[in-house]
């Protein structure tokens, strides 16, 4: 009993040697394949996919800018992949379209490009002549001549002035530093308070004798003009309609009021 015990003892030993020894095997097999798969996927993700042209390039534009002039511009085409774009000179590219405000680039490993574009918004609009005609054109929040308006156009906005007294406007151009605080008060303006800004069909701007420049604001409902320093805000404005008001109905009323003082001045001529 004990040897055939024994003898029966070992071949079981034998037999999960042999069977642990399949498992561990098999085990090894499944390991190497699935070493050989990661390494694989790893190759295609890191060395292969960085190289393959994107497949999925999204761009957000606007009306002023199709799909294709931006991809043209930034240098995107079919060929393009993660490794060869570099997203620092597509945003320098973008960046230098005389309609783009401001552009965002990324990219998404492995196989993705995304493009948002601002485009440059109207603060006020002077007029040029083209062709021998009167057009509009448009001046955004930083000074810059962005856009020329169709001959017989209309302006984009109804509630932004226009800006006189600017020699010889032109494209790509900037106002003095000095002015361009007033274009920024005035998209803002244009913003919080945009009924201030209907109230007024033009500004023109005056050099100085010595340096510098002022203002003289032309309202719609008056034929009073306004001259202020070159500092418009929403409490001048509305200083500003307050005064007229004051002189709606009378007879006589002054030709201007001066605002370059604390006080808004003005004088009456006598009629002979």
């Amino acid at each position: 009993m004990n040897a055939d015990y024994y003898y029966a003892s070992s071949e079981d030993m034998i037999e999960k040697k042999k069977s642990s020894g399949k498992i561990e095997k098999g085990l090894k097999k499944l390991l190497v394949i699935a070493a050989v798969i990661f390494a694989a996927e790893l190759i295609w993700l890191f060395g292969i996919s960085p190289f393959i042209p994107f497949s999925t390039i999204e761009v957000h534009g606007f009306s002023g800018l199709s799909r294709e002039q931006a991809l043209s511009i930034a240098g995107i085409d079919d060929s393009s992949s993660f490794i060869s774009t570099n997203i620092a000179l597509v945003k320098e590219k973008l960046s230098a379209n005389i309609l783009v405000e401001s552009a965002v680039v990324m990219k998404r490993f492995p196989d993705k490009l995304s493009i948002y574009l601002n485009p440059r918004q109207a603060a006020a609009v002077t007029l040029t002549t083209l062709n021998s005609k009167q057009v509009p054109m448009y001046i955004d929040r930083h000074g810059v001549f962005f856009k020329i308006g169709k001959e017989g156009g209309t302006q984009e906005k109804t509630d932004i002035p226009v800006l006189s007294g600017i020699e010889s406007p032109m494209l790509n151009m900037r106002l003095p530093a000095s002015l361009v605080p007033l274009v920024g008060n005035l998209s803002q303006i244009a913003v919080s308070s945009p009924e201030l800004l209907s109230a007024i069909s033009e500004i023109r701007i005056e050099r100085k004798t010595w340096d510098g420049f002022e203002l003289v604001l032309f309202p719609i409902h008056s034929n009073v003009r306004v001259r202020i320093e070159n500092n418009l805000t929403e409490d001048t404005l509305r200083y500003m309609l307050l005064m007229l008001n004051v002189f709606e109905g009378d007879v006589q009323k002054p030709q201007e009021i001066d605002f370059r003082s604390t006080m808004g001045s003005y004088k009456i001529e006598e009629q002979s």
